[in-house]
């Protein structure tokens, strides 16, 4: 069974014995939304367009995560690097192959490991 708590927003995914007893319990504090009962409804996050899609692009997600927490704009991260920002936002998408001597310079100003960056490359490629 599939439920959702509409606040706070929670999903729940119940399988076996006494699920009608919990969710019962559940609402008597929260709003509760059963999305399905059925098991088969079930699909595996690796079927997902999103997962798909992720994994499509890997070098690109990593480096824009990265980036993202390293609280850089793609000009700011492209002037430690010297190049343009136009490279960085083909990077992360996917457009432009990241080279290995790019990806350790990429890896040294985003304090991210470079073999992070050559596995996903790998994966890409």
């Amino acid at each position: 069974m599939l439920a959702l708590v509409k606040k706070p927003h929670i999903e729940l995914s119940l399988h076996g014995e006494h699920v009608d007893e919990l969710i019962k319990w559940i609402r008597k504090k929260f709003e509760v939304s059963i999305l399905t009962t059925e098991a088969s409804d079930s699909v595996a996050i690796e079927e997902t367009d999103f997962w798909k899609e992720m994994q499509s692009n890997r070098v690109g997600n990593l480096l824009a995560a990265a980036r993202l927490k390293a609280g850089m704009t793609q000009i700011q991260l492209a002037n430690k690097l010297g190049i343009r920002q136009n490279m960085i936002s083909d990077y992360e998408r996917g457009v432009r192959r990241l080279a290995p001597d790019m990806a350790k310079r990429l890896a040294a100003q985003l304090n991210i490991k470079y073999t992070h960056l050559k596995t996903a490359a790998g994966k890409n490629h």
